[in-house]
């Protein structure tokens, strides 16, 4: 595991919250300096409180930021980046952006549809948009459309489910790969505007 101290980590989980077996609580015991979002209610989301408790989080630590979001998540992440001060924008180095949820869809559960509209503006960060050719929750086509509009380098997983505990990713160690590509951009970005 790469250690780096002047970069925190903050789990952005998506509806119902992450359980103990989740790769998300796995991962926010072994990357340094990791802490979660925690939302007040997790089974009845609000896109206004939801984007407010992201935007405390990132407020609170004045390090820079890598964002680790899941499903439901990484919609509160692009509704966050839309109407963030370009000074907490500054912040966030990356965000691995895993299984968005497609809040659009016909099929969408009622109480994620308060997020629609999905943003559709360029995130002002580097971005690693994870997807899935089999995902429930959101086509392969419609992540890459995410991607596209979020400016987001795009992965599409061959038959990976939601990349969840129900498909097998209770670890996902693999994930690491796409999170140090992540901050490899990021650095790289920062490098070239210095």
């Amino acid at each position: 595991m790469r250690q780096s101290t002047d970069v925190r980590y903050l789990i952005v989980p998506g509806w119902q919250g992450s359980s103990a077996e989740h790769w998300q609580s796995h991962w926010q015991q072994v990357l340094p300096a990791c802490t979660r979002v925690e939302q007040d209610d997790w089974l009845r989301p609000q896109r206004q409180a939801w984007v407010a408790q992201l935007q405390d989080q990132i407020t609170a630590d004045r390090r820079p930021v890598v964002l680790i979001a899941h499903s439901l998540g990484c919609v509160t992440v692009a509704h966050w980046a839309a109407q963030a001060s370009p000074a907490l924008l500054e912040r966030v180095r990356g965000a691995l952006l895993v299984a968005p949820a497609d809040v659009e869809r016909s099929d969408c559960p009622e109480p994620l549809r308060n997020f629609a509209p999905l943003p559709n503006s360029k995130l002002p960060f580097a971005s690693v948009l994870i997807g899935s050719s089999n995902d429930h929750a959101a086509t392969a086509q419609r992540a890459l459309a995410f991607a596209q509009a979020w400016g987001s380098a795009a992965v599409i997983l061959p038959e990976a489910g939601h990349i969840n505990v129900q498909s097998g990713h209770q670890r996902w160690e693999q994930g690491f790969a796409w999170l140090y590509q992540l901050q490899e951009q990021a650095l790289s970005d920062a490098q070239c505007s210095a």
